[in-house]
C-alpha cells in the first residue's frame, strides 16, 4: 500500500484513539469521585498526548530511538510555535495567571533540563527513570493542590453519562485503535523516510510530530473559537510537560541507546521555544495576534530550515 495512503491512515486511528481514549477515561475518572479540576489537570491533559506516547513507546521498541525523541522534540515545538500561534491569530489569548505563574516556569524548567539530559547523545534507563519520577510527583502535587483549593470549575462538560463498565469498554477501544494507529505510522514513516533519503530523527521532528499532536491542535482550536483559551493554552502547557516527563522517560526505560543524528539545533531549540511563552506571565497572561503571527512564521521557517538541511 502506498505509504502516504497508510500514514493518514495511521493518522486517523490515533486521532480517534486518543478522542476515545479521552472520554472513556474522564468518565470513568469522575465515576471514581475526581473532580472535574482534577480530571482537566491530569487526564484531559495528558490524554490529548497519548498518540506521541504509543508512537514514541513503539518506535522505541523497534530500536527506533531518534525517532521517538525527534517526535517528542518535534511535538512540543509544533504545540507551542504552531498551535498556540494559530490559535493567537484567531483570537488573543487570555489565560488565568495564577495558572500561568506556576505551570509556565515549571514547562521553561523542564524544557533546560531535558536538554541537559540529552547533551551527551544518549538516553540512558537513569534519564528515563528521573523524568518519570518527575511527572509522577508533578502530577501527585497538581492533584493535591486542585483538591486543597477546592474545585473551582464549573464541571460543564462532565456530566457522568456512561457507567464504569462502558468507560472501561471506550478506555480499551482507544488503545486498540492507538496501537494499531501508531504501529501503521511508524511504518510509514520509516519507509518515506527512506525513499527520501531522511533519517529517522528528521521524520520525527517533522511529518511524525505534526501527525501526532493533531488532538492537541483539534482541541485548542476548537476551544479557542469557543472562546475558551485557558483550555486552549493548558492543553498546550500540560501537554508539552507530559511529552517531556512521561514520554521521553518511558521512550528511555524501554529503549535506551545512543542518539547521534540528535544535534545541538535541535536541543537549542526544545530549551528556547518555551520561553515564548513568557509573555503569559510577563503582559496579565496574554498572548496578542502579532505575537501569534511570529510564532506560526517561526515555525514554518523552522520546518523549512529541517528539510533544507536535511
Amino acid at each position: 500500500m502506498n505509504p502516504w495512503l497508510v500514514l493518514v491512515l495511521g493518522l486517523i486511528l490515533l486521532t480517534i484513539g486518543a478522542r476515545v481514549m479521552v472520554a472513556g477515561g474522564v468518565a470513568l475518572a469522575l465515576r471514581l469521585g475526581l473532580t472535574p479540576l482534577v480530571v482537566g489537570l491530569t487526564i484531559m491533559a495528558y490524554g490529548t498526548s497519548t498518540p506521541e506516547l504509543v508512537v514514541s513507546a513503539g518506535a522505541s521498541l523497534r530500536g527506533l530511538s531518534s525517532l521517538a525523541v525527534g517526535n517528542i522534540v518535534g511535538s512540543n515545538v509544533c504545540n507551542i510555535a504552531l498551535i498556540l500561534g494559530l490559535c493567537a491569530m484567531l483570537r488573543p489569548l487570555s489565560v488565568n495567571r495564577q495558572v500561568v505563574r506556576r505551570e509556565v516556569p515549571v514547562l521553561i524548567v523542564i524544557s533546560i533540563l531535558t536538554p541537559a539530559l540529552l547533551w551527551d547523545r544518549s538516553l540512558d534507563r537513569i534519564d528515563g527513570a528521573i523524568l518519570l519520577l518527575l511527572v509522577i510527583g508533578y502530577t501527585a502535587f497538581l492533584v493535591r493542590d486542585a483538591r486543597r483549593q477546592g474545585d473551582h470549575s464549573n464541571g460543564a462538560g462532565m456530566r457522568v453519562s456512561r457507567s464504569v463498565w462502558q468507560s472501561i469498554a471506550l478506555v480499551v477501544a482507544g488503545l486498540v485503535f492507538l496501537l494499531f494507529g501508531a504501529d501503521l505510522m511508524v511504518d510509514s514513516a520509516v519507509e518515506l523516510a527512506r525513499s527520501w533519503g531522511w533519517n529517522e530523527l528528521l521524520i520525527g521532528l517533522t511529518i511524525v510530530a505534526i501527525g501526532t499532536s493533531l488532538p492537541e491542535l483539534a482541541l485548542s482550536l476548537i476551544s479557542t473559537l469557543n472562546g475558551e483559551t485557558d483550555v486552549a493554552v493548558g492543553n498546550v502547557v500540560g501537554s508539552c510537560t507530559f511529552n517531556l516527563l512521561g514520554i521521553l522517560g518511558v521512550t528511555g526505560l524501554l529503549s535506551p541507546g545512543e542518539l547521534p543524528d540528535l544535534r545541538t539545533t535541535d536541543l537549542v531549540t526544545l530549551a528556547l521555544v518555551p520561553l515564548a511563552l513568557w509573555p503569559l506571565v510577563r503582559n496579565d497572561g496574554k498572548i496578542t495576534r502579532g505575537e501569534g503571527i511570529f510564532l506560526f512564521t517561526a515555525y514554518a521557517g523552522y520546518t523549512a530550515w529541517l528539510v533544507m538541511t536535511s
